[in-house]
This record gives structure tokens, sequence and C-alpha cells, in this order.
């Protein structure tokens, strides 16, 4: 490969990583030709971008974006994968999900809400992070609570009151 060709491949990650507010960095080596289609097949489902990478130039890449990924070069060696994704949970959500019908593919590290996650063992913690959506419908679901509560006691007051007046217009 000519070096014009690996600097404009470096941009271009570079560009993908900004531009992206979360990444996995898997191995999906040895996977059958069809377990990496049905793999690619539900990345694009999800709206999740799979990139097979060469270590190096994502390492440039690393280290040429906007964000603290000093940590990931201990995990760039053998095959990578790169999945870049604007939900957090759901790279880590599709490898679970995936994982039950294959052996792969395996969790190295990934880059979620600002924070490092590296190994396969912290799978399940990012099944388990909210989404920015998910966290916004938490607190929205947190307000309306007391004031469903006020409009249910109001409601049920009416009619207590309207039982009182008839009970009351009807003893005169």
């Amino acid at each position: 490969m000519k070096k014009e060709q690996k600097i404009q491949i470096i941009d271009s990650l570079t560009e993908e990583i900004n531009a992206s507010n979360h990444f996995y960095l898997t191995d999906i080596s040895e996977m059958n030709a069809e377990d990496t289609s049905a793999l690619r097949r539900a990345c694009f489902e999800k709206d999740i971008k799979l990139v097979v990478v060469k270590n190096t130039l994502l390492k440039i890449a690393l280290e040429k974006a906007e964000g603290e990924f000093e940590g990931l070069d201990n995990v760039l060696k053998g095959s990578t994968s790169l999945m870049l994704t604007e939900t957090g949970n759901l790279p880590a959500k599709l490898i679970k999900e995936f994982r039950k019908e294959h052996d792969k593919p395996i969790l190295k590290a990934a880059y979620v809400e600002e924070s490092l996650y590296i190994g396969d063992n912290e799978l399940e913690a990012l099944t388990t992070i909210k989404s920015k959506e998910e966290l916004i419908g938490d607190i929205v679901a947190l307000l309306q609570s007391p004031i469903k509560n006020v409009v249910s006691s109001l409601e049920s007051g009416k009619n207590i009151l309207a039982g009182v007046v008839k009970t009351l217009s009807e003893k005169e």
C-alpha cells in the first residue's frame, strides 16, 4: 500500500472516530464468510458501522483523533475490527446476542461515554449502560410522576366533592 493511501485511510478513520460518539474494538478473525456476512448485516440493521482495520493505521488515527485513547495500545494486536455507533450500548447488545449462536466477535475494548472499557469481561457492563435517549426518557418519567399524582388526587377529589354536594342537596 502506498503512503498516500495510508494517509487517506488514517484521515478517514480519524474523521469517523471524531464523528462517532462511541466505538468498539473487536476481534472477528477466524469467522467464516457466512458468519461475517451475518454480523455485517446485523450491524447495518442497527446502524453500526463495522470496519476491519490495520492496527498500525488505527493507532495513528487514534493519536490524531480528539479524545483520550491511551489505554488502547495494548489491545491493538491481532485482527481488529472497529464498530462505530451513536448509541453506546447498542454494539454490546448486538455482540451479546450474536454470541448466543457464534463464538465471536470478542470484545477487545470500547470507548463509551468518554470512558474506556478494556477486555471481553466488560461486555456485560456495556450492555447495561443507558443511552442518552433512555436517560432522557427516565428523567421525563420521573418528572411526570408527581404531576400524575396531583391530577389523580384532583380527579378523585372531584367525585367526592360532587357526592357531598349531592347528599347535602338531597337533605334539604
